[in-house]
């Protein structure tokens, strides 16, 4: 092939690949929350990932991760027109305080974080990870007048779990495991049949776990299951076995007027590395009020 065939050749590829390449990101500004909460002598401090402008959406994640499991939902909602806060927990990043007590105290760093960056009329949507889905369901029923809707991501609770995979739950923390047995454990746990569980390898932060389950606990379950009078929106993923379809039903049964259902199929529940398409897909479609 002569020099400049394999020029034309180059150039040609180039093209392609361009618009993979050139895919514009918002960018992410680290903000430093700090606040007291008025009962212990250690002011607390929340590191939140802000990215984009408009109506205000929190994001709070799963049981002992962190605010990066939302990078890439949180950039597609800031591109279609909102301001996105991804919390990192207490314990996790540039966060800290002392321990929390019951899920009050984390309703409040939620909240804090809702009067740091909200502006605007209204209250803020939360979308809750797992977890998070229990956070966000604390700040609505402590603070209601500072949310306006619940988007809740494997939203479980009501139905026990398995025994197999109560236990896979809790290998994914433990740090005597080797690679393969706690890679075995997160596929269980968190992953649809045939999917990948690699991407979430890292970002397990089991000191933080033990302290969120602690708190779980410690708070009466009536306290916040009901979200208070709150709008939600539950994404359920068909194949999660932590929180199986049944959590969902359960919850629709019980606030027939306030709840709606969204299943994704091929997803366990770690569901957002397993399909960010449409997810993404429900959540600015609810978002901007039409599901």
């Amino acid at each position: 092939m002569t020099l400049s065939r394999r020029l034309v050749l180059a150039t040609v590829v180039s093209s392609l690949a361009w618009p993979a390449l050139a895919r514009p990101s918002m960018p992410v500004t680290r903000r430093l929350i700090t606040y007291n909460n008025g009962r212990d002598a250690q002011p607390i401090e929340l590191e939140v990932l802000v990215r984009g402008k408009g109506p205000l959406v929190v994001l709070i994640a799963s049981l002992g991760r962190g605010a990066s499991d939302f990078d890439d939902l949180a950039q597609r909602i800031a591109k279609a027109g909102f301001q996105t806060a991804a919390i990192n927990p207490r314990g996790i990043g540039l966060s800290r305080g002392p321990a929390a007590q019951i899920m009050a105290d984390y309703a409040m760093d939620v909240t804090r974080t809702i009067e740091a960056l909200h502006n605007g009329p209204g209250g803020a949507v939360l979308i809750g990870h797992a977890f998070g889905n229990r956070v966000a369901r604390a700040t609505a029923a402590a603070y209601p007048d500072r949310i306006s809707g619940l988007i809740l991501l494997a939203s479980g609770g009501q139905v026990p779990i398995a025994p197999n995979i109560s236990k896979a739950l809790l290998d994914v923390f433990d740090t005597a495991l080797s690679p393969q047995e706690h890679m075995a454990a997160v596929k269980l746990a968190f992953f649809a049949p045939g999917n990948d569980p690699d991407v979430w390898r890292d970002g397990w932060y089991p000191a933080v776990a033990m302290e969120q389950r602690r708190v779980l606990a410690s708070t009466p379950t009536d306290s916040w299951t009901g979200a208070g009078s709150a709008r939600m929106l539950i994404v359920q993923a068909a194949d999660d076995t932590i929180a199986p379809p049944a959590n969902a039903e359960a919850l629709r049964a019980a606030h027939p007027d306030r709840v709606t259902v969204a299943t994704i199929k091929q997803a366990g529940h770690a569901m957002l590395p397993e399909q960010p398409d449409e997810i993404a897909r429900i959540v600015i479609e609810r978002l901007k009020g039409r599901a």
